[in-house]
């Protein structure tokens, strides 16, 4: 069926293409802004890195049933020395102490510990600390009513002329020593410290405020520059209408 023709009254309309706005044109990142993120985030990486490695350290010799001590002496020089850093192993049975064989202990009446050199074991009447004269004194066995006895060790550090005052009985020997780093002592010394955690952790969360404060900086020119574009375009197609 043939269309009927316009009717030569219809207002005629008139067709424009209204072209979707632009998007927004992103501004380049200032050179000195960029320098700036880069030298924060190797803050935080450095920071976190040293705070964690502080703790896996010690935590990866526990792990393999070892311990670090800090040396802050020079009696066993030159094997080690004050701020090395010794790696310890526990001692479980008598038998596994030997002559020549580096141990720590607490020598008797003292809780200081003390890390020399094994150069003799002996067997001695057990001591004890007496509370009111403080001097050890034997220990008699209830059963027999004889004096009871204890494997002991005598100890000596390498850059001593003498062996230690007292013996040491096994009981008070915390373990072997099974290698020495030299310096790991200062530093883990200084990364325990409340300084050494303070240096570590403020400077990476100054950091990461910092890195926050020029992220919302940023979205909010953004923000700007879209809100700026989009008036512009409005005012571009209602001319554009209107004209």
């Amino acid at each position: 069926m043939p269309r009927s023709p316009r009717h030569p009254s219809a207002p005629a309309v008139e067709r424009r293409d209204v072209r979707r706005p632009a998007p927004p044109p992103r501004e380049p990142r200032p050179r000195w802004r960029t320098a700036l993120s880069a030298v924060l985030w190797t803050v935080v990486a450095l920071g976190t890195l040293a705070y964690a490695t502080s703790l896996a350290v010690p935590l990866w010799f526990q792990a393999h049933d070892q311990r670090l001590l800090i040396v802050t002496s020079g009696s066993m020089a030159p094997v080690f020395d004050a701020g090395d850093a010794v790696v310890m192993r526990r001692v479980d049975d008598p038998s596994q102490l030997k002559v020549d064989q580096i141990v720590s202990f607490w020598p008797l009446g003292s809780e200081r510990l003390v890390t020399h050199r094994i150069v003799d074991l002996v067997t001695l009447p057990t001591l004890k600390q007496d509370d009111a004269t403080g001097r050890m004194v034997p220990v008699v066995d209830p059963e027999t009513g004889e004096p009871a006895e204890s494997q002991y060790i005598i100890t000596k550090g390498d850059a001593n002329k003498e062996n230690d005052e007292n013996a040491t009985p096994y009981t008070r020997v915390r373990g072997i020593v099974l290698d020495v780093h030299p310096g790991w002592g200062w530093v883990l010394q200084w990364a325990g410290s409340a300084t050494g955690r303070a240096i570590m952790l403020v400077p990476p969360l100054v950091a990461l405020g910092t890195l926050e404060l020029l992220a919302v900086q940023d979205a909010r020119r953004r923000k700007k520059v879209r809100l700026d574009h989009r008036n512009r375009d409005e005012r571009h197609v209602d001319a554009y209408l209107h004209g």
